[in-house]
């Protein structure tokens, strides 16, 4: 028997998850794609992260069990679809993803350990369910991914995860795992985008 694992609240969940499909419905839009393809593109990039973990972890796929989840993302599909592109543009949206991709990060990792993932695996869930989704995005976009460029994206998701994952481990409350690991994964996002800050670059060879 699986122990039931520390949840989101509902509302900030599916907040978090409405977030994460407006990036992927504005990306369509802005390819002035179909209400069909903005829609897909909602769904896959609020889902996609969260799917493939629960597959992975031999969980049920949270969002096929969920009444609310599917009809959230054609919702704010139709949000992107009626809304001039130029609405979203700005950092706002950068700074509400970034959130998303903390709370994600470490819900993913919090939930694998519950599953009985072992803590690297885990971690590398929560990794999984804040940036799949994003990667799928801007694959099927035409953009270079995420995972190709230099900024701290995937690396915010993997410290959340790890301090989850350190959290649990040293017994922490979940609550207090919970604000730490969210703080931790959301302040070196917050730094990426404010100061600019990325990975440094593979020097490649000399001629």
């Amino acid at each position: 028997m699986i122990p039931p694992s520390p949840a989101l609240p509902p509302a900030l969940d599916l907040v978090g998850i409405a977030v994460f499909a407006l990036t992927g419905a504005l990306a369509a839009a802005q390819l002035r794609q179909t209400f069909v393809t903005v829609a897909f593109f909602a769904l896959i990039t609020g889902v996609g992260g969260g799917s493939l973990r629960d597959l992975l972890i031999g969980a049920p796929v949270f969002w096929v069990h969920d009444p609310l989840v599917a009809p959230v993302c054609l919702a704010v599909a139709l949000l992107a679809w009626f809304t001039p592109v130029r609405w979203w543009r700005g950092h706002i949206l950068e700074w509400a993803d970034a959130l998303g991709l903390a709370v994600y990060a470490v819900f993913g990792t919090i939930k694998a350990l519950h599953w009985g993932v072992p803590p690297v695996p885990a971690m590398l869930m929560g990794v999984i369910t804040g940036c799949i989704g994003g990667i799928v995005r801007d694959v099927l976009a035409g953009q270079p991914s995420i995972l190709m460029r230099p900024e701290l994206y995937v690396t915010a998701a993997a410290l959340a995860s790890g301090v989850a994952a350190a959290g649990i481990a040293a017994g922490l409350s979940p609550a207090m795992t919970w604000a730490i690991a969210v703080i931790a994964g959301f302040g070196l996002r917050g730094a990426a985008i404010h100061w600019s800050l990325g990975l440094p670059l593979h020097p490649g060879e000399d001629d």
